[in-house]
């Protein structure tokens, strides 16, 4: 019989053809990958999610995400994971969600959890899971932020992009933003870069509903459009694929301790240059001067825009072929789930 796999993502997200977040834009691909390959697919997501196998939905409530909601919703959650679990024979769950600590599975079942976030961010109890829970990274930065006594447990899978066969060569003169809009990702620090260099430029995102997003987004963000600079609202599918080949250079003004960057890896994958703080994993992702340039500050972001059309899309997309694969990061992870799942009689 086919391997069975459970995921569950965060549950104020959604996952599918409208993801945006990095997160499940992941579980998005490495559940429809694995679908194709044959495997058995559940999955525990937002209600108005979509998915290649079984959809268990938890509905979240309109309006702000208040602790008593996060509750609540955390209760729906657990309810269709034990759902899932006592009608079906699971081989494996798959736990992508930064609250996945909250949740009970059984100890005879394996567990993998993905650290799409940096680990500071989790809480320390996680270091201390149970046996059947494996720890995975998605970068050799994030990695070594573990704490030194537990890294050697934890594995890594780095992120894989499609790349684009045919990348345009001829850009148009926007620059873009591609983000969740909340104070970490320093939005307003691209928007005031790209007005220095006098460049037009669209925000792409949307700001979730938690009381510091939301205030972020009217006292930075919204004072700062007008004038060339645009809210797109939130992107997925084709049109951020068009976007993101389009644009004259991809901003990431981030000051989060990146684990990654899913959205500079698409940048890059679709011939686009990405000018980026040097956050995190970011300066592992961008190379300075050939695929995009590495800044300190909006000044020297606003002085790189205006030098985006050096680096090469040709370049950008040879480089995320080579480096960012899709199916390198879909055969890690099945190669993972196969080790994971055949060490299965220790946990029992």
């Amino acid at each position: 019989m086919s391997p069975s796999v459970l995921s569950v993502a965060y549950p104020f997200a959604f996952v599918g053809a409208q993801a945006v977040g990095g997160a499940e834009q992941i579980l998005t691909s490495i559940e429809a990958e694995l679908v194709a390959l044959g495997y058995r697919s559940m999955m525990i997501a937002r209600e108005g999610s979509t998915c290649a196998g079984r959809l268990f939905p938890t509905p979240v409530p309109a309006g702000m995400i208040t602790p008593e909601v996060r509750r609540s919703v955390a209760a729906a959650h657990q309810e269709n994971i034990n759902r899932a679990l006592e009608a079906n024979s699971v081989d494996l769950v798959h736990m992508h969600g930064i609250d996945f600590h909250e949740y009970r599975i059984p100890a005879f079942v394996p567990v993998l959890v993905t650290l799409h976030l940096p680990p500071s961010w989790y809480p320390e109890a996680i270091w201390k899971s149970a046996p059947n829970y494996t720890l995975q990274c998605v970068s050799e930065l994030e990695r070594l932020a573990c704490p030194p006594e537990r890294r050697a447990r934890v594995v890594v899978v780095e992120n894989g992009v499609a790349v684009s066969s045919s990348p345009r060569l001829r850009k148009r003169n926007f620059a873009l933003l591609l983000s969740r809009i909340c104070p970490e990702k320093n939005l307003h620090e691209g928007l005031d870069a790209a007005r220095l260099a006098r460049v037009p430029v669209l925000l792409a995102g949307e700001a979730s509903q938690y009381e510091a997003h939301v205030r972020y987004l009217n006292q930075e963000i919204k004072p700062r459009l007008g004038q060339g600079a645009r809210l797109l609202g939130p992107v997925s599918g084709t049109r951020k694929r068009r976007l993101l080949a389009a644009a004259r250079c991809l901003l990431l003004p981030t000051v989060a301790p990146e684990t990654s960057s899913l959205t500079a890896m698409e940048a890059l994958a679709a011939g686009t240059p990405v000018i980026a703080y040097r956050s995190g994993a970011i300066p592992e992702i961008v190379e300075d001067g050939r695929t995009g340039f590495l800044v300190n500050n909006a000044t020297e972001m606003a002085e790189a825009i205006q030098h985006a059309e050096e680096i090469s899309p040709a370049v950008c997309c040879a480089a995320a072929a080579s480096r960012f694969s899709l199916q390198r990061m879909i055969d890690s992870y099945r190669a993972l789930y196969t080790r994971i799942m055949a060490e299965v009689a220790i946990y029992a």
